[in-house]
């Protein structure tokens, strides 16, 4: 067992432990439920696809200024 998954197992057994008021005697059993809660987690992370980065957004189109909105004069006819 490599010393990280290690530390993280020791850790969720204490946390184990702790939720369930302190029992004596119970570590082996602790630790075989903290052992499965982090397979489970890592499995968990293994299975879900990397996270892709979002395209930057475009940029908007300049706004348009007031007289270029504006339409047309109508021609009169003569």
């Amino acid at each position: 067992m490599s010393s990280d998954r290690e530390e993280r197992v020791r850790q969720r057994a204490h946390e184990i432990w702790l939720r369930e008021g302190r029992p004596d005697g119970h570590g082996p059993r602790h630790w075989i439920e903290a052992e499965g809660e982090i397979d489970a987690e890592d499995a968990a992370a293994r299975a879900k696809p990397a996270a892709r980065p979002k395209p930057a957004a475009k940029p908007k189109a300049a706004a348009k200024t007031a007289a270029s909105k504006a339409k047309p004069a109508k021609k009169s006819a003569k």
